[in-house]
């Protein structure tokens, strides 16, 4: 399920990170100026707040009803389907990102061999899973949404992060201050103790699970998802690359009950996953992850920002676009997740914003 990644790895030791509640700043070489959703001083970039709670498009608001009405009228929802994808396709072409060769590469290739060995044909698919999402009648039920994703997601990468030079710069911003997050919420709660094994939920074509892998890779790292396309993907391009000293495993699984033991892993990560989710999804998922985490272990939570001034100030065309292929996104907007964490039992819990738009929320299980 997750997005807004690509497969180029960083270092991070070129990062200086200051993080606070409401900002995180990081030190940047070729930044002037205003731009959006940050303001730059003395070659220092803090990502802003809005004034408001959330976006005015979404939850109760008189807006956000007129939104929701006009996507209700399936000619017109037909069309915003439609406009989304061309946004993104568009994005992408003008990043140079190979969109349609990216895709074909990953259809004409023998990835329909890896489903055998990773698809759980007892698994039932929740509800809401089934549901159109991001422009597919399918949504990540299919062959094509699987072979569009890493594609997708950098094309959401650069629209996230628009000032970046490259897609390595805008990684070092959007998954350098998420990896971060992490690694500085782990050293400063868990009590010096060891990251041995970590798991990826909503792990989509394994972008994220790459990324962690590669940030801790003297951990185990798996990566779960629902979609068994996505998984297939997955794997196949995890066996293009030259092998880990700790190869990931790929899970086929509902996140809400992955049958997976109890306090078996050190970190549990959520990547762009839960806007996905119906409030009631985001509980079972908070749920299971303080069930598969030991104690002093970390929950992270990377997603949508509800203070993003970037978010709060899109245009109608787009917040209308993104909310035709997004069946969730209010609830999502409208969950607590500091309180569900604290309630689940969580402690330590903290929110980063770490790019304009998306926010790392971090809890630890108490040890």
């Amino acid at each position: 399920m997750a997005l807004y990644a690509s497969s180029t790895f960083y270092k991070t030791s070129n990062l200086s990170l200051f993080f606070s509640a409401k900002t995180i700043s990081v030190e940047k070489r070729r930044v002037r100026g205003r731009r959006d959703g940050m303001v730059v001083q003395n070659q220092l970039v803090s990502f802003e707040e809005g004034e408001l709670e959330r976006p005015s498009w979404t939850g109760e608001t008189p807006l956000s009803r007129l939104v929701r009405t006009l996507i209700s009228f399936k000619p017109l929802y037909s069309i915003l389907k439609l406009g989304a994808r061309r946004v993104l396709i568009r994005t992408a072409e003008k990043a140079n990102i190979p969109w349609r060769k990216m895709t074909r590469e990953i259809l004409e290739s023998q990835v329909y061999e890896e489903i055998d060995s990773i698809q759980d044909l007892s698994i039932v698919d929740p509800g809401y899973y089934l549901k159109p999402f991001h422009a597919y009648d399918e949504g990540n039920l299919s062959w094509l949404a699987a072979a569009e994703a890493e594609a997708a997601t950098m094309s959401m990468l650069k629209r996230a992060i628009p000032y970046a030079s490259s897609l390595e710069e805008a990684n070092q911003i959007l998954r350098g201050n998420w990896l971060q997050a992490i690694e500085q919420h782990h050293l400063q709660y868990s009590g010096g103790s060891m990251i041995k094994d970590i798991l990826d939920v909503g792990c989509s074509v394994g972008v994220s699970t790459r990324f962690l892998a590669d940030k801790f890779p003297e951990a185990k790292t798996t990566g779960l998802d629902l979609s068994p396309y996505f998984l297939a993907v997955a794997q196949y391009k995890e066996k293009e690359r030259t092998p880990r000293k700790n190869p990931i495993t790929w899970v086929h699984a509902n996140g809400e009950n992955t049958s997976l033991p109890s306090k078996s892993f050190d970190i549990v990560s959520l990547a762009f996953v839960l806007h996905e989710c119906p409030r009631r999804a985001i509980i079972g998922l908070v749920q299971e992850a303080f069930r598969l985490l030991r104690p002093g272990g970390i929950i992270a939570l990377t997603d949508n920002s509800p203070k993003s001034k970037i978010l709060q100030e899109l245009s109608p065309v787009l917040f209308t676009l993104m909310k035709s292929t997004e069946p969730f996104l209010d609830e999502y907007y409208l969950t607590d997740l500091e309180e569900t964490m604290r309630g689940i039992g969580f402690a330590n819990i903290r929110t980063i914003l770490t790019d304009p738009r998306h926010r790392t929320v971090l809890g630890t299980v108490p040890q």
